[in-house]
């Protein structure tokens, strides 16, 4: 009779599994395009079975979104780690230029950075994929508000300014976002330096006179 492998092998084969599906589908996505490529055809791609596929993800919109949601946990954390006695557009502000600072290191561990920012541009093309990343978004606004209300010790279903200001702050990284996939350099700090220079206008444009005569 033979011996089971010990569980700890089982679980790297897993994830090798895993992760070679999720590339596999990244490249087909960016190579191919979203809706040309087919759960079999990433399937093909590694050798494995549709069946096994389904055993690690959903659907293709989970792999498509695997990476950004480790990016978007990444600054959820970084928002609750924030000094309390630094305002909220300021904590929303170095908490998302810290995680970005940071993020490369943790999504390279399950795919390649590049391959990551190469995806968000499938994403901001593709109106199925735009249409699941915005509604992602509004769910993670809500998160960061409750948070926010709570760090400043407000009940975020009476006072409304938490969900205003991070109403205020996820426009401006949707404007960056677009504004980043439509330019010429998709890197990482690309996409950082042109959200840092939009969120310190955010300030002057909610109170300023922008008349110029």
């Amino acid at each position: 009779m033979g011996t089971a492998p010990p569980s700890g092998l089982r679980e790297r084969k897993k994830q090798r599994t895993r992760d070679a599906l999720l590339r596999a589908a990244l490249e087909l996505f960016t190579t191919r395009g979203y809706e040309q490529t087919t759960v079999d055809d990433i399937a093909e791609a590694v050798e494995v079975s549709q069946r096994t596929f389904f055993r690690y993800f959903t659907s293709k919109e989970e792999v498509a979104f695997f990476a950004a949601r480790l990016a978007e946990s990444h600054f959820v954390d970084a928002v609750r780690a924030r000094p309390p006695e630094e305002a909220p557009l300021d904590a929303l502000r170095l908490a998302v230029l810290e995680s970005w600072d940071t993020i490369g290191e943790a999504v390279e561990e399950v795919v390649p950075l590049e391959l990551h920012m190469r995806i968000q541009r499938v994403i901001e093309s593709t109106p199925a994929l735009l249409a699941a990343h915005l509604r992602r978004a509004a769910e993670l606004e809500e998160e960061i508000a409750r948070i926010i209300a709570g760090r400043e010790g407000l009940d975020v279903d009476a006072d409304p300014r938490p969900r205003i200001i991070v109403a205020a702050f996820g426009s401006v990284i949707r404007i960056a976002e677009r504004q980043w996939s439509e330019g010429d350099d998709f890197s990482l700090s690309a996409m950082r330096e042109l959200a840092s220079r939009y969120l310190e206008q955010v300030g002057p444009a909610l109170t300023g006179n922008w008349r110029t005569n």
